[in-house]
């Protein structure tokens, strides 16, 4: 039977209207599950209140960085933030360094599994994703500095993570804190996940401290899960910061380290495992802390180091270059602008950086443990452009302070 030219345009319709049916539900169930599993992943990470995606593009680092750094909870205020925000408009402050992993163990980011599982997450930064994309925004380079190895919240969850007593007890420091054992790699691996969970959140840099084997307490009952001495503490120390960078190196962040101020003279690891020239190797910046309070009397043969900020300074760091050779330009000491047994402002402060120039380092964070800084030292007027404090100056600022003595 013939049939009509329109029962096959209707047919050949009809079939069309199916097989597209059949891409588009296709391209729906495949769509589903790939939404099912961003999904899930999300709501891992949302055991701990907050939603992290992963972020744009990474800043570049400032030529020269002015910083300061911030303790969670005062980059969690909304009124430190308002005061924050009066550094940026009014100075040359281009890079914040913010805690979110503390000597206590305690971690301050959303996101990080293993902390949610040993309680040792607080939400001490609401909505930290946002504020550091509120800070991109307007140039500010942002660093998440990660205490590593001194950690009583972990080692006291984890018996077998933590540095032992030679009973097989957990150790502890003069201070009653607990200890991870560096030569363990769980404790290796859980500061991974950390510094991990910071990029996704957005920070450009990945800023290790207490990278570290103990100082404080009695140390020759430590006990390790590998044979201990300076060369085997040395080379655990770099081996950790090597697989850092190769972690790491992908996602395009940098790595910067805190160390000992003593370790830009010292010729030995100190008992803690620093050597800063092997260390240098392995990352981007070095920061070590030069804080004059710090220096034991008659360090450098300065009777007073802490009331002659810019001579301990300036021969710290010249130790510093001299040890380091080319990898000196990774040199961005931290600075003291806080008081202890001297009192400190804005001369004191001036006189660190200038310090800092004098030994052609450009780059310097500024450290307060309560969060608050000295606004002038951070105005380009006097502290970075017009350089007005000269050597001279600064040295009879330490004369002065001699003889207040």
């Amino acid at each position: 039977m013939k049939r009509n030219p329109k029962y096959y345009i209707l047919s050949f319709t009809v079939f069309l209207l199916i097989l597209t049916g059949a891409i588009v539900f296709k391209l729906d169930k495949n769509i589903s599950i790939f939404s099912q599993d961003v999904n899930t992943s999300t709501s891992t990470e949302q055991q701990t209140g907050d939603t992290v995606s992963v972020p744009g593009k990474l800043l570049e680092k400032p030529k020269h960085v002015r910083g300061i750094h911030i303790m969670a909870w005062s980059a969690g205020s909304k009124k430190y933030r308002q005061k924050l925000q009066t550094y940026i408009d009014s100075s040359t402050l281009n890079t914040v360094v913010i805690a979110v992993k503390e000597t206590n163990g305690e971690v301050y980011i959303p996101g990080v599994k293993s902390a949610v599982e040993i309680k040792a997450y607080v939400p001490a930064m609401p909505n930290i994703q946002s504020y550091i994309s509120d800070l991109k925004s307007q140039n500010i380079y942002t660093s998440a500095r990660i205490v590593v190895f001194k950690d009583n919240i972990a080692a006291r969850k984890h018996p077998d993570w933590a540095v032992k007593n030679p009973d097989g007890s957990i150790w502890v420091d003069k201070k009653d804190q607990a200890w991870l054992d560096p030569f363990n790699k769980d404790n290796w691996e859980y500061t991974f996940e950390i510094a991990q969970q910071c990029v996704k959140l957005g920070f450009e840099e990945i800023q290790f401290d207490y990278i570290r084997f103990p100082s404080d307490g009695v140390i020759k009952n430590c006990r390790y899960s590998q044979p201990h001495s300076s060369t085997t503490a040395v080379n655990n120390i770099v081996a950790f910061l090597k697989e850092a960078k190769t972690r790491l190196k992908i996602t395009g962040v940098k790595i910067s380290i805190d160390v000992f101020g003593l370790t830009t003279s010292s010729e030995h690891d100190m008992g803690i495992g620093q050597s800063i020239v092997p260390m240098a190797k392995e990352v981007d910046y070095v920061c070590p802390m030069v804080y004059p309070s710090h220096y034991p009397k008659g360090s450098y043969g300065i009777a007073s180091p802490n009331s002659q900020p810019y001579k301990t300074i300036l021969i710290a760091l010249e130790h510093a270059r001299r040890k380091m050779g080319e990898d000196a330009v990774k040199l961005r000491p931290y600075l003291q602008d806080f008081s202890l047994g001297y009192k400190y402002d804005t001369e004191e402060v001036i006189a660190q950086m200038q310090a800092c120039y004098d030994n052609d380092i450009f780059e310097w964070t500024l450290w307060n443990p309560s969060s608050r800084y000295n606004i002038v030292p951070l105005k380009e007027k006097e502290a970075i452009n017009k350089r007005k404090l000269s050597k001279n100056n600064a040295v009879a600022v330490s004369s002065s302070a001699d003889k207040a003595e």
